[in-house]
Order: structure tokens, then C-alpha cells, then sequence
């Protein structure tokens, strides 16, 4: 089976380079990176793929070229939602032999979202990571339609031969979306900063998703390494990119406000803290870790307390038995049955075609233009908000 893997961020990107190892032996994998506003840096790809070797960048034309002369059983689509939708329903529409579109979510996806759903309604299957995200995207398929099969796969740097040999690093994994305030995002360097104060033994870690001129999936409006800088507040934090497996093999605890890395923490034996002060919500991206045993406050931050995931909320999410993995097999009966029936995507249709122009404006605008300050760029940004 030959697979194409196409990723337009640092999280996709690390999402995908994994997925693809987890692939049956005999598998011929190739993996690019799609060529958009957010794409990665070189040193952002460097990190995402560890020691695989680094993806070429390719406009949308390029890509529909190589799917054209390489002819893929399979296409990965592993991008954000509104680049789903074009890459499949427009730039690889009509391959001959069409391939079998997949896609899915690089991390915790607890709230399911009817919009996540629906820009990835034209691929024939859906990947997710836990039972539960499997139950609830599977409720919105058969409210809404379209789509095709939903598959469990474990989140592909869950690796249980991975663990902390300990450290005395205390890591923050920031996260671009929340929290939103600026004095929120304060409140959470000044309790860091209190606690490398009161425990000189520590190094304290804030573990950037992207360096402050470096692009990410979402938007970051107020960057941790600039606040920092502009609070002007004495205190050792330090502030480090690349690989969060590296930072979590020298830690002696973890925190985050939401972040993926929580699980990484977690399956490496790390001692974890999910700040719950700014809310337990949908809109913090944090419901998921109810009953966890993880959720805890500033206050115990500062103090470096830190705790154990509950194993019955592991079992339920995302720590499932690798033999309910099923999505391989689901993508394996999908390339060889004939006849295929593909998907039907949801956002076919003139309502939609505003915005799929929109989109297709993202993955085809060179980056020159977009440099440049014209409207496009401005069109890009409305539309980056709505990523999913």
C-alpha cells in the first residue's frame, strides 16, 4: 500500500510523521508539507519528525503533480480543517485511480465538534484517539452524514516503551489558543517564576510550540517569551523550543492549561498538573480532563504540586488497549475494495463556495504575496480564525 501524507502545520505535521510509522510493514510512505501561511519552519519540521528525514515543501499544485505521477493508494490529509476540504474536494479532486482520502485530529478532541466533522466529511475515513472521541464523532456522523468510517488509533507518541528518567525540570507546555487574556497568561509566569524562587534545584521550562517569529497552527496573540520580556520580572525561566519527548525524559513534573503534551506527561510517568484557575470548559480545550485527577490550580504550581492520572480516566481516554486500534485495518479495507463508494462531503454545494475559495486562496497565494500586505492577506487572516 503506498501513502501520501500531506501536513500544513507543526502539530499535523508531528501528528502525521508518526501515523505513518504505526503503518502495517510493506507500507511505501511519503510525507510533504503543504505550502500555507502557517507552515512550518525548517527547524519546526526538524522537531516534528525527529529523526525521519525532512519533508519537502511543495505549493498545492506541486502536490496535486506528485499525487498525479506517484499514484497513492492512500492520501493522509493531514492539515487543518478548511485545507481538508480544498485539498480534497478541489486540488486532488478526479485522481485516477482515486485514492482513499483519510484524515482526523492531532490530539484531544473531547468536545467532538460538528465543524470538525464537516470539513473532513469528503474523506473516507476519520481518525481519533480515544473511545470516547470514537462514540461522539460517530453520533455526529449519523445526525449529520457524509464522511465515511471513523478509526482508533492511539495517539502515535504515546509510546509505552518511552519514560522519564527523571530530572529536576519543571515544564509549562504553552498552548497558542488559551488561555486568551494577557493577564492570564501573566498570572501563569509569575506562579512559574515563584516557584523556581522557592526551589533553586528546579529548572523551570516554558516549552514553546513556536519561536516568536515562527508560525503554529493557531494564532498566538500574546507569545509567552514577549511577556516575559515585557513584564521585565526578575526570576530563572527559561524558554526552549523542539522536542517536548526530549523536555519530558528530564522532568520531574509537568504542567499545562490544556495542552496534548498532558498525555505524553502522563505515558512517560511524569507528575502532571492541568491548571483548572481560568476554567474547566469546551472553550479551554480542558473538559477532557474531568476526573483525571489532574486538574489543579496556580497556587499548587507555585508550591510544585504535582499529581497521577486516575487509571480508570487513562482506560477511557486515550490509554485504551492497543488491540482496539482498528484504524489501519479500516484503511487497508478501504484501499482494496472495488468497488469504492467515496465519501460525500457535506460542504458541496454554492453555500459553501465562498468560503472553499477562500481556503483555496490559503494553499495557493505565494508566500511572497502574502508578505506583501495585500487583500489577500487580510482574507487569510479572517480565515485562519477559523480553523479547526
Amino acid at each position: 500500500m503506498r501513502v501520501l501524507a500531506v501536513a500544513d502545520s507543526d502539530s499535523y505535521l508531528k501528528w502525521a510523521a508518526c501515523l505513518l510509522g504505526d503503518l502495517p510493514s510493506g507500507c511505501v510512505t511519503e510525507l510533504v508539507v503543504v505550502r500555507t501561511p502557517i507552515a512550518p519552519s525548517p527547524e519546526q519540521i526538524a522537531a516534528a519528525v525527529g529523526g525521519r528525514e525532512a519533508p519537502t515543501v511543495l505549493s498545492a499544485r506541486s502536490v496535486r503533480r506528485l499525487a498525479e505521477r506517484t499514484q497513492p493508494d492512500v492520501i493522509l490529509v493531514a492539515c487543518t480543517g478548511p485545507v481538508v476540504d480544498v485539498l480534497v474536494a478541489e486540488v486532488l479532486n478526479g485522481l485516477r485511480p482515486r485514492p482513499v482520502f483519510a484524515s482526523g485530529l492531532p490530539g484531544i478532541s473531547v468536545p467532538a465538534t460538528e465543524k470538525a466533522w464537516l470539513f473532513r466529511s469528503g474523506c473516507d475515513l476519520f481518525v481519533v484517539h480515544s473511545e470516547r472521541e470514537v462514540a461522539e464523532f460517530s453520533e455526529i456522523a449519523a445526525r449529520l452524514g457524509g464522511g465515511g468510517a471513523v478509526g482508533l488509533a492511539r495517539l502515535p507518541f504515546l509510546r509505552p516503551e518511552l519514560t522519564s528518567r527523571g530530572g529536576n525540570r519543571v515544564v509549562f507546555a504553552t498552548q497558542a489558543k488559551v488561555p486568551r487574556e494577557r493577564e492570564q497568561r501573566e498570572r501563569i509566569l509569575q506562579s512559574l517564576a515563584e516557584l523556581a524562587g522557592r526551589r533553586p534545584d528546579l529548572d523551570v521550562v516554558v516549552k514553546l510550540r513556536a519561536l516568536e517569529d515562527e508560525r503554529q497552527t493557531h494564532n498566538e496573540r500574546h507569545h509567552y517569551q514577549r511577556l516575559w520580556r515585557e513584564m521585565g520580572e526578575p526570576g530563572r525561566l527559561a524558554f526552549e523550543a523542539g522536542s517536548m519527548h526530549d523536555q519530558l525524559e528530564r522532568a520531574a513534573g509537568f504542567v499545562t492549561v490544556s495542552s496534548t503534551a498532558a498525555l505524553e506527561a502522563i505515558a512517560m510517568g511524569v507528575p502532571s498538573l492541568v491548571l483548572s484557575d481560568f476554567g474547566v470548559s469546551a472553550e479551554m480545550i480542558n473538559l477532557v480532563f474531568e476526573g483525571s485527577d489532574l486538574l489543579g490550580t496556580l497556587d499548587e504550581l507555585a508550591a510544585g504540586g504535582f499529581h497521577d492520572a486516575s487509571p480508570a480516566w487513562c482506560a477511557a481516554n486515550y490509554f485504551h488497549p492497543a488491540e482496539r486500534n482498528d484504524w489501519a485495518g479500516l484503511l487497508t479495507g478501504l484501499a482494496i475494495a472495488r468497488p469504492r463508494v467515496p465519501a460525500r462531503s457535506l460542504l458541496d454545494g454554492p453555500e459553501h463556495a465562498a468560503g472553499r475559495r477562500r481556503a483555496r486562496l490559503r494553499v495557493e497565494v505565494p508566500p511572497k504575496m502574502l508578505r506583501a500586505g495585500y487583500k489577500a492577506k487580510r482574507r487569510m487572516r479572517r480565515y485562519l480564525r477559523s480553523l479547526t
